[in-house]
């Protein structure tokens, strides 16, 4: 499917608001990125259901653990299926002050919601592992994805 600009546009704004509330510590804004029924997987295996409870939680974060973090997203991809609905694949971090690295990965479905505006459905959060993915392709050269080169 054929993705506008309107909808990429659309799209890559709706990530750079959930980054724009983190980075304000604003667990509301953040919560409103997601349906209400959302499903949130963090990096350390959290389950969080729906933008309420997305919101709070990450209140409750911002407000302990992750005060005075800012989140860094840079998408690698949008992929859209049929009108309303797209895959984005970003790396990130949340650190304090610029981060070395981007070291985790996530996965968001997006979907248009029925007041026409996109927002988060799921979010998968992993910690890329580059030294266990080094040792896994000397190993096993065919584990080896195509995106990476050699």
């Amino acid at each position: 499917m054929h993705t506008t600009d309107a909808d990429t546009t659309a799209i890559r704004a709706l990530i750079e608001r959930s980054q724009d509330a983190w980075n304000r510590g604003d667990g509301t804004a953040y919560g409103a990125c997601f349906t209400s029924d959302a499903t949130d997987v963090t990096y350390v295996g959290t389950l969080y259901r729906g933008g309420d409870e997305i919101g709070g939680a990450h209140q409750a974060l911002f407000d302990s653990f992750l005060k005075g973090t800012r989140l860094t997203v840079e998408i690698l991809e949008i992929r859209r299926y049929g009108r309303d609905t797209a895959i984005v694949v970003t790396r990130g971090e949340s650190s304090k002050g610029n981060p070395k690295k981007l070291g985790k990965l996530a996965t968001y479905t997006v979907i248009r919601d029925t007041d026409d505006q996109w927002r988060i459905a799921a979010v998968q959060k992993t910690r890329h592992k580059p030294i266990m993915e080094a040792i896994s392709f000397k190993f096993q050269p065919a584990s080896r994805p195509a995106a990476i080169s050699s």
